[in-house]
């Protein structure tokens, strides 16, 4: 979800300190294979919670960005001198800092971009040749909750899929990143699965509700009855997939 105020943006900040965002991290941060001494940049650095890990690896070359002025104080509140945050967003030509960076993590930004044809071609200039771009995105189309009602449940997700401009990005990025110079692509599904009553299950529930009402014909009534029937089924758990992608600058 990309904040729209300051509220929505402190709910989508919680959501980094859940259990299994903390294994998300774990996983781009293996996947990332970041050495003391390189230049890293991260696109999407949130509250900042990657970015302190990745000073803890590498030292003092770490570099986020996030276009949210929330998550920038808090992540230079977590970081303080150990990395450089900017309030800066991923487009065209020049929209991202300078590099060379010898790895670039993207993380849940390019689904979000309303046109992110430009995005692969800035990543690809910001890398130094031979490069590391890891990028992480959500197939929102994979959500599912528990409980009955599927009927409803697909209506629910299809509301929030009208929210985010390219839903199934992990499925269209390869061919993006290929014609804009990157080899040696990869991928690796990673999907998020936890109780849909508490941690993150709870956050995104918060978030798919209040964006639910009056997409694909649901009223608030309806999307309210959908919410507590969710919060009913305890620890039974939503799940959605995630995709890894990696890919080398030539």
């Amino acid at each position: 979800m990309v904040p729209t105020d300051a509220a929505s943006a402190r709910l989508v900040a919680g959501t980094y300190d859940t259990a299994e965002a903390g294994a998300e991290r774990a996983r781009t941060l293996a996947l990332l294979a970041a050495r003391p001494g390189e230049r890293v940049l991260v696109i999407g650095s949130g509250p900042g919670q990657l970015l302190a890990e990745l000073a803890d690896a590498v030292g003092p070359g770490v570099h986020g960005i996030d276009p949210d002025p929330v998550m920038v104080t808090l992540a230079r509140r977590r970081c303080r001198a150990r990395a450089v945050v900017e309030q800066r967003a991923l487009g065209g030509p020049g929209s991202l800092p300078d590099g060379p960076f010898d790895a670039v993590a993207c993380l849940q930004v390019l689904e979000f971009l309303p046109d992110p044809g430009p995005a692969p071609a800035e990543l690809h200039r910001v890398l130094r040749p031979g490069g590391r771009l890891l990028v992480l995105d959500t197939d929102w189309t994979s959500l599912h909750w528990p409980g009955p009602g599927q009927d409803r449940h697909r209506r629910i997700r299809d509301a929030w899929c009208t929210t985010v401009p390219r839903p199934r990005l992990p499925h269209e990025l390869g061919p993006m990143l290929r014609a804009a110079g990157f080899t040696g692509e990869w991928s690796e599904r990673a999907p998020m699965r936890g109780p849909a009553s508490n941690g993150y299950g709870l956050a995104l529930r918060e978030m798919v509700a209040a964006a639910a009402p009056g997409r694909c014909g649901l009223s608030r009534a309806e999307v309210d009855a959908w919410g507590s029937g969710v919060a009913a089924c305890g620890d039974e758990p939503f799940s959605v997939d995630r995709w890894f992608l990696g890919a080398t600058r030539r």
